[in-house]
């Protein structure tokens, strides 16, 4: 007669079961369960998903790095505001200046700069690869694209624009949270350099016009949606 060997399983990795909190977490947040303002307490999160703190702690971390947590003093974990139409409005504030910025920069632009552009984006991609660095994805972001506005050797504009990149960030991660498996995010950018070696300050400025303004769209519709599936 055979003998049955039984295996032992394999335990779910901590780092699995940080993913799956942080997924559901996130899509009760992008549907309207978990209302803007409203405070995430580990213990009951925890008590829901009958595990321990530690892997809550996780999720919540990630979430904040996707800006659709904010931690604050006294009171934790609380869902962030995201409003589709601001949200739109802002990704169309920044269409409007940065576009006319690379019509500034343009111009100027010389290979060195073209060049930095470049290796940035190739760091930047790198990043995109890694979820241990999300918190970087909208530094990385900025990073490019200030590289290719600061031959319009507008300072003191280029300062206003990167506040309002800051405001945009935790959009901006979101969106290559969800849009970086399509690949995106990379071939945008790579669209984007390319556009501005053309030096035609009309050819550059419409890939940055589609390039933005498709990101703020994406969230606006996506945040929409899920709100409708989830009333």
């Amino acid at each position: 007669m055979a003998t049955v060997t039984c295996t032992k399983s394999t335990p779910i990795p901590r780092q699995s079961l940080s993913a799956a909190v942080t997924e559901r977490l996130r899509d009760k947040i992008l549907s309207g369960e978990l209302r803007e303002g409203e405070q995430l307490r580990q213990d009951a999160i925890a008590a829901e998903f009958q595990i321990s703190r530690i892997p809550v702690r996780e999720a919540l971390s990630h979430l904040a790095a996707e800006g659709l947590i904010t931690i604050v003093a006294n009171r934790g974990a609380v869902v962030s505001a995201l409003s589709p139409d601001e949200i739109m409005q802002m990704f169309e504030t920044r269409a409007v200046l940065e576009c006319y910025m690379l019509r500034c920069a343009i111009p100027n632009m010389k290979e060195e700069d073209f060049q930095s552009a470049e290796d940035i984006l190739g760091h930047y991609e790198e990043s995109l690869e890694k979820d241990s660095e999300v918190k970087s994805w909208g530094q990385w972001n900025w990073s490019f694209h200030s590289a290719l506005y600061a031959p319009a050797n507008r300072p003191v504009m280029l300062s206003f624009l990167k506040t309002l990149n800051i405001n945009c960030d935790r959009y901006t991660r979101l969106h290559l949270v969800f849009t970086r498996d399509l690949h995106r995010a990379g071939k945008a950018h790579r669209d984007l350099l390319d556009a501005c070696k053309t030096k035609n300050p009309g050819i550059a400025a419409v890939e940055l016009w589609k390039h933005i303004t498709e990101a703020g769209e994406y969230l606006k519709e996506f945040i929409t949606r899920h709100r409708e599936q989830h009333p």
